[in-house]
């Protein structure tokens, strides 16, 4: 794969007990060193009138101000110094390099992996939270759909967290599609079945709130039955995967259970999702806490892309899952 990196993003330093730290970056790099086929490349900063178009100006001009008087405490959780502005417009440059990248054609393996932080998706329209200042991912879609011939993006978000920044921003749009796969009740509390957007976004916003302790046979069938069949009715021109990679069993800030062979499976069915519909690939950095998983994760992803068979989950779901499927398919307009 081609990663998008930027040393830029290291500088923005949350403090080495913070569980969004610069070592994340670090460990990714340094499992990534062990494989072959791994080529990365700097993207240039986001401009402000980029940010502008998904985040209120007023916001964003109160952001950097703050972190040009050294930055702080912006919430009990979200910590900026003065390098985080520079950090956060790297961030979404990569993400936006990232979408242009795919829409240049770079597919297989030299599909694009966007290696930023801090991340973006808990980022709403007007607000910072949840480690995130600048939505990524909505910056990326934004500017593909402005500047691009692109008429819809779609973005899946695996993070273990609801994208309740990214759902916030495209609530009421027709023009992005985002589905999330999220651990019920886990921070921000967001991501109910009945969230399905509004407006001319009725039926652009999938949530699949899965119970504490899903796995891989829960999130392929969650992709299979509701993700994949969605995203392919709403027909993108550019898929975008918000990659937290915090649902791994051993991240210790959630209860999931996917593997890391299962973000491998569900790498090999977004691929060829993409490839069924036609719509460009590329992937943004989320979450993910664990250092050993979070690299081994990663490093799954590309490997998935550089020519490993991913294994596919024996046993079915848990019951509770498959009526959770059952229930978000009677009810969510795009399965009408």
């Amino acid at each position: 794969m081609k990663f998008g990196y930027s040393e830029e993003c290291l500088a923005h330093d949350t403090g080495g007990r913070h569980p969004e730290n610069p070592d994340r970056l670090r460990a990714i790099r340094e499992g990534l060193a062990r494989k072959h086929g791994v080529e990365y490349v700097e993207a240039d900063p986001a401009v402000p009138d980029a940010v502008e178009a998904v985040h209120d100006a007023d916001y964003v001009a109160e952001f950097r101000e703050f972190c040009e008087s050294g930055g702080g405490n912006w919430d009990p959780d979200t910590v900026a110094v003065e390098a985080t502005w520079d950090a956060a417009l790297r961030s979404a440059g990569l993400a936006e390099w990232a979408a242009e990248t795919a829409l240049d054609g770079a597919d297989g393996r030299e599909t694009p992996f966007s290696l930023g932080r801090p991340p973006g998706h808990h980022a709403v329209f007007d607000d910072a939270m949840g480690f995130c200042f600048f939505n990524n991912v909505a910056v990326a879609a934004r500017s593909a759909i402005a500047e691009r011939e692109v008429s819809r993006v779609a973005v899946f978000d695996w993070d273990v967290h609801h994208g309740n920044g990214t759902q916030d921003i495209f609530y009421d749009a027709d023009d992005v599609f985002y589905a999330s796969t999220h651990e019920q009740g886990l921070y921000p509390g967001t991501g109910d079945i009945e969230e399905t957007g509004e407006g001319p976004g009725e039926g652009t916003t999938l949530n699949v709130p899965l119970p504490a302790g899903a796995g891989d046979p829960e999130y392929r069938d969650a992709f299979d039955d509701l993700v994949a069949p969605a995203t392919r009715e709403f027909d993108p021109d550019l898929l975008l995967v918000s990659a937290g990679f915090d649902a791994h069993r051993h991240d210790p800030i959630s209860r999931m259970r996917v593997s890391t062979d299962g973000y491998g499976m569900l790498t090999a069915r977004v691929r060829d999702l993409a490839d069924d519909i036609d719509a460009a690939l590329g992937f943004v950095l989320e979450g993910g806490y664990g250092l050993d998983t979070l690299a081994e994760s990663v490093a799954e992803v590309h490997e998935t892309f550089d020519g490993k068979r991913p294994v596919t989950p024996d046993g079915d779901a848990d019951e509770g899952v498959v009526e959770l499927i059952e229930e978000v398919r009677a009810t969510h307009p795009v399965f009408e």
